[in-house]
């Protein structure tokens, strides 16, 4: 019974995942703020690293990094590489040294979206522009909040989800 309610989980998770990322990359179905908007496959990827053991949460981590790499069309790769490794660490310090809930997901956003979306500004843009700091102001940060206002609600629908399945679990469905 616990290989079905992972085999649910695991194509939640991925039927998640690519809801997310039909919805950030619909035109004019999120409002751009300041001429951005969020990239909400980056919450999810790190809300599922927080429910997940380290070897799935990595797997999910490079596929939301993969759907990054696409809707950016930028180099293939890298969002899967940060995030799977992102993932990785996320999931173990969870499992180690950290409780599970909103203030440390809220924590944990803000920290690793910073590191991807600082990543982006750097080799994507830093290493090839002039005016860097411009762009970081006008276009990266306000990716970087708009996209942070996502985390306590992707948090909240993997809290949900990794509940119920737990809770079926134990009742024997």
């Amino acid at each position: 019974m616990r290989d079905l309610n992972r085999l649910i989980r695991y194509l939640a998770y991925t039927l998640e995942l690519l809801v997310l990322f039909m919805l950030q990359e619909t035109p004019g179905l999120l409002p751009a703020i300041y001429g951005v908007r969020p990239v909400l496959v980056l919450p999810a990827g790190l809300a599922i690293a927080m429910f997940e053991e380290e070897t799935p949460a990595m797997a999910f981590g490079i596929a939301a990094g993969l759907f990054c790499d696409f809707g950016y069309s930028g180099v293939l790769g890298f969002h899967g590489l940060l995030l799977g490794v992102l993932g990785y660490f996320l999931s173990m310090l969870v499992r180690t040294r950290m409780q599970v809930n909103w203030v440390t997901a809220l924590l944990t956003g803000i920290l690793a979206l910073g590191l991807v979306i600082g990543a982006q500004w750097l080799f994507f843009y830093y290493f090839r522009y002039s005016m860097p700091g411009y762009a970081f102001r006008h276009h990266y940060l306000p990716k970087y909040l708009y996209t942070l206002l996502f985390v306590p609600l992707v948090y909240l629908l993997n809290r949900g989800l990794a509940d119920a399945l737990v809770s079926a679990d134990n009742q024997g469905f």
